[in-house]
């Protein structure tokens, strides 16, 4: 089998010949260690600050060289979009951010943008527009309340580089056939905030009709977007919406089946009828009250399955793990801070207890994140490779 059957045959709950072997994401300094230069692949402040400065060729050329490099080298199953890896920001005539210190930058609406040495990322920490913004709980942009009031959508992103079409299909079609495409959509509606976290949370109880339309209009808006976004060529789509706190739900699972619930099925649906796909929801944080309605969504794989919150491997495999394909299983916390003897005891107790009737896939319980251990990283392959055969 090669990997894109491998998978496929997981996904059809098949036994495939070997667990295949995937990551939702990995970060750009262990990527570097991998191809042996500097990237801006998964280099979230350099991409951004390149894209400020209007060098977007540049980035291209990277995404696009260093993506297919990085594949072809590690050999993993699975090859996915996420964030900094294909989309560039439309180029713009507006002033850059006005660079306040070493670490600090303001746009020309107010935004402010701190470095974060954490994640290498540049956030923002101000947003005087964040009231008329709706988001998902990870901070992804779904549309602005005009929007929603005028009711404007469009079949295309608006804030895409046409050149990013040109990163995705080239990366793509190195590899359809080969191994497993996840690619990107339309977008996921998971859980609609009005504004920040705290405005958010409270406009779900106080301002509950104007939730509603805006979710129905983000059903319309992402489904015809998935005509553009949904790749011919991809074998998935992938949502990363967060549900959850390590300690639960970030709203209860009966609040979640009165505004949402319908709104994402649907979403399912339309990927699925329209487009013959699968749908993985990376989740973090303990979803074990959602795990069922994960099911009754039509989810296809739950990636993540994140140990330090609550979720067991073997009991999430119990549960649903006749419906659901399962990705994850080694605790990235261990990556960046474990031994190598602990990296290799939990590759060998995720097999243990996921490996069993097919439906599993291996990998960290996020991304191979910012400051991994590479020796850990070459640990849990080599771990991997001694436990993958059925």
């Amino acid at each position: 089998m090669n990997s894109n059957e491998r998978v496929a045959a997981v996904f059809a709950g098949e036994l495939p010949d070997r667990v295949p072997i995937g990551e939702f994401a990995i970060d750009f300094d262990t990527i570097e260690r991998i191809i042996g230069r500097p990237t801006y692949l998964r280099a979230k402040a350099k991409s951004k600050i390149a894209f400020w400065e209007g060098r977007h060729e540049e980035v291209m050329e990277s995404y696009i060289k260093d993506h297919i490099e990085l594949h072809e080298k590690l050999d993993f199953d699975i090859i996915n979009f996420p964030m900094a890896t294909w989309a560039l920001p439309a180029p713009s005539d507006l002033p850059p951010p006005r660079k306040l210190d070493a670490t600090t930058w303001e746009d020309h609406d107010g935004r402010v943008y701190k470095y974060s040495e954490i994640t290498c990322d540049v956030v923002c920490v101000k947003d005087p527009l964040a009231e008329k913004t709706l988001y998902t709980m990870d901070h992804e942009l779904l549309a602005t309340v005009e929007d929603v009031e005028a009711g404007v959508m469009g079949d295309e992103p608006s804030d895409l580089d046409p050149r990013s079409w040109q990163i995705l299909n080239t990366v793509i079609e190195h590899f359809a056939g080969r191994k497993f495409i996840v690619g990107p959509s339309g977008g996921e509606i998971g859980i609609v905030l009005q504004g920040g976290m705290q405005q958010g949370m409270m406009a779900l109880i106080t301002n509950r009709d104007f939730i509603e339309k805006a979710t129905s209009y983000l059903v319309e808006k992402q489904n015809r977007l998935d005509q553009k976004m949904i790749h011919p060529k991809s074998d998935a789509i992938i949502w990363g919406a967060d549900f959850a706190f390590n300690s639960g739900g970030f709203i209860s699972p009966q609040m979640f089946r009165e505004l949402f619930f319908e709104a994402n099925k649907a979403r399912v649906a339309n990927v699925k009828e329209h487009h013959s796909k699968f749908v993985v929801k990376h989740c973090c944080g303990n979803v074990n009250q959602f795990l069922d309605l994960f099911v009754e969504l039509g989810y296809d794989c739950y990636q993540s399955i994140q140990q330090s919150a609550g979720m067991d491997l073997g009991e999430v495999k119990k549960r649903v793990g006749d419906t659901l394909v399962l990705w994850g299983g080694v605790p990235v916390e261990l990556i960046l801070e474990g031994s190598m003897d602990e990296v290799r005891r939990e590759v060998r107790t995720a097999m243990d207890k996921a490996k069993e009737h097919g439906r599993f896939i291996l990998g960290t319980t996020h991304t191979i994140a910012v400051g991994a251990n590479y020796d850990n990283f070459m640990a849990m392959i080599d771990e991997y490779h001694q436990w993958c055969d059925y």
